[in-house]
């Protein structure tokens, strides 16, 4: 009997004990409540959702509260429409802004398996800063697409794939948010008007020699496109082609003289155009370091 009274004791002792912390919690919690602006869960509603960062804020909510405080512009998420635009600037009171102009991922790389070779066959981890350490990359070309998705994991659109060893992207789930843009280790990722009908698919800064040598679709800064650009919008830089958008008209006759099929078309590929030029035919020669097999997974002797 004594030790059922104990027992009672105990359990009436604690049962006080998370009552008063209960009710201590509950006024705690009404003293230090922060207030939430209720304008910030308008705008919130409003955007994506998606925390891409690509505003430049660490989220959505980061992004409304910049938005009521003055710092930030309402039209800084390129998903937005105008008209939702417009419905956070009537929300914040803040001055209405146009939309920018929309953005789309390009990938400056068209060096798929079967254009270009390989220095050894990668066995590890799926992660490009991994294989980038390892003379950077299995390619043959320093210069090309690693192909083990960084970009497609950090796009939260599902926007980028990779093809046949390149990374892709779907311009019509694009929304120009940039994060592909900072996953990219070799910064093979740019963002380009979503207007551009062609762009260059290469980034390669070797001679038109080293280029033939280990990649059939590289730019070999021949200078063609240069030349026959109506506009000139097109220069070469670090022996690679490069366009101006702000004065590129989409002719596309560039991309048709280009013996090398490295200038293309945004929307459908090397198959969207044809060369009218003589084709450029070289044989890859055998790499001066030879080839080897190496493979991160096993690497114990036999």
């Amino acid at each position: 009997m004594d030790l059922f009274i104990n027992i009672l004791i105990i359990i009436g002792i604690f049962g006080g004990l998370a009552l008063i912390f209960g009710c201590l919690l509950v006024i705690a919690s009404r003293f230090f409540a922060v207030k939430q602006d209720e304008r910030a869960e308008k705008i919130i509603a409003l955007l994506p959702g998606a925390n891409c960062g690509g505003c430049g804020y660490a989220g959505c909510a980061s992004y409304a509260e910049a938005v009521l405080s003055g710092e930030a512009k309402p039209n800084l998420c390129t998903s937005l429409s105008q008209e939702e635009i417009n419905a956070i600037a009537e929300i914040s009171g803040a001055e209405a802004s146009e939309k920018s102009l929309p953005t789309v991922a390009h990938i400056k790389c068209c060096g798929s398996n079967e254009c270009t070779s390989n220095k050894y066959n990668y066995g590890g981890i799926d992660d490009c800063r991994s294989l980038i350490r390892l003379g950077g990359g299995e390619k043959s070309c320093v210069y090309s697409c690693i192909g083990l998705g960084n970009c497609v994991k950090a796009c939260v659109f599902g926007a980028i794939s990779v093809k046949n060893g390149v990374a892709a992207v779907d311009t019509k789930r694009c929304k120009g948010c940039g994060s592909c843009v900072a996953a990219c280790p070799k910064s093979l990722i740019e963002l380009i008007p979503a207007t551009a009908r062609f762009s260059v698919y290469c980034s390669s800064k070797d001679k038109g020699k080293a280029v033939n040598a280990i990649c059939d679709n590289g730019c070999i800064a021949c200078g063609i496109c240069v030349k026959n650009c109506p506009n000139s919008a097109i220069t070469l830089k670090n022996n690679c082609a490069v366009i101006d958008y702000s004065l590129c008209d989409g002719c596309g006759i560039c991309a048709e003289k280009c013996p090398k099929g490295t200038i293309r078309s945004t929307k459908g590929g090397k198959k969207a155009v044809k060369s009218s030029a003589p084709a450029v035919k070289t044989e890859k020669p055998a790499s001066s370091t030879g080839t080897f097999s190496f493979d991160v997974k096993n690497t114990d002797k036999d």
